[in-house]
């Protein structure tokens, strides 16, 4: 028994730390996704000036590797120059090197924002500078002002998740919402899509709710922390793929995954082992990838003088074990 008490603190710390170190060295299976550490200053083919600059919030995240992927992929068939820089999280450093992007000449930029001021800030500098800029996946108010935006409807994807989940727990029982990073429009709008659809079962309510933003190891933390209260859960639904994996893992150390119904965002690799494995029952397909394709192809375009959507909108789609196979091919 003495064991057994211990076992989900002290466990729980050696895979934070072994998540860690797994998140430096993929498996085969995401290998191909994973950025390239050279990336961060470096053009999609050998040779010539970048005609598109691309700005990154953070290479190490695991979805923006998959956004990543799409981008090389479509400037290759595009064969067109793209340089991609690495604010590593620090809004002054993307800031600057959108001003270095301008400086250097680039016909288009695509961004994904470290954050609200560096969007603001981004979209104004290439306003002024006549250069044509596409935001992707992470939406703020000054994306409006932007040549392009390219992402997925959050809502959509928030609604579609807890329908899943509301299915399987036949309308009744306690939910708990893991946020990504507060203030986030990703946050912001799946976990409304989430709440809107409890609203519409009396029998089932959110008695626990807070961030791990976007991690595993914080979402690990989290489930451990919730697990200790003693709170009875039916159901965690994170806002992505990475929170969920994590609370599934705390849950497993306690030894109760197996009372528990799972639901990410998102679709990874990683999540749609998972699901295959049954213990994830449910996620969302953001198709990453295509988000990444469909942005280079506004970006040049834009570049070119042609007229862009100001909204390109890429759907979600609902994936259970009954349809993972399709999905894990897509990977593939």
């Amino acid at each position: 028994m003495r064991l057994r008490r211990f076992s989900l603190s002290a466990l729980c710390c050696f895979f934070v730390f072994w998540l860690a170190a797994c998140s430096s060295t993929s498996s085969g299976t995401d290998s191909a996704t994973t950025p390239d550490p050279s990336m961060a200053a470096s053009t999609s083919s050998s040779g010539g000036k970048a005609e598109v600059g691309v700005a990154i919030f953070d290479m190490s995240d695991k979805f923006v590797s998959y956004i990543t992927q799409g981008m090389k992929v479509s400037a290759t068939k595009q064969n067109v120059q793209v340089s991609y820089v690495d604010a590593q999280n620090d809004t002054a450093t993307q800031v600057k090197q959108i001003q270095q992007f301008i400086s250097d000449g680039v016909k288009s930029i695509v961004l994904i924002p470290t954050d609200e001021s560096s969007a603001d800030q981004s979209i104004a500098l290439a306003n002024k500078a006549n250069v044509p800029i596409i935001v992707v996946n992470r939406y703020y108010k000054s994306v409006d002002n932007a040549t392009s935006y390219v992402g997925s409807d959050s809502t959509t994807a928030g609604t579609m998740q807890m329908e899943a989940v509301a299915k399987l727990l036949n309308g009744k029982g306690n939910i708990a919402i893991m946020n990504g990073e507060m203030g986030t429009e990703a946050q912001i709008n799946r976990t409304k899509g989430n709440k809107d659809i409890i609203a519409k079962y009396p029998n089932m309510k959110v008695v626990l709710e807070d961030t791990a933003n976007y991690d595993r190891a914080q979402g690990m933390a989290l489930m451990a922390k919730w697990l200790s209260s003693g709170t009875t859960i039916n159901a965690v639904v994170a806002n992505n793929d990475e929170m969920i994996i994590g609370a599934m893992l705390a849950a497993q150390l306690d030894n109760k995954d197996k009372d528990m119904i799972f639901a990410g965002v998102d679709a990874t690799m990683d999540a749609l082992e998972f699901v295959k494995a049954g213990r994830l029952q449910v996620t969302v397909f953001q198709n990453a990838p295509e988000q990444g394709s469909q942005a280079i192809k506004a970006a040049v375009a834009a570049a070119d003088g042609q007229t862009v959507q100001k909204q390109i909108m890429v759907p979600y789609e609902l994936v259970t074990k009954d349809n993972v196979e399709a999905y894990i091919a897509k990977w593939q």
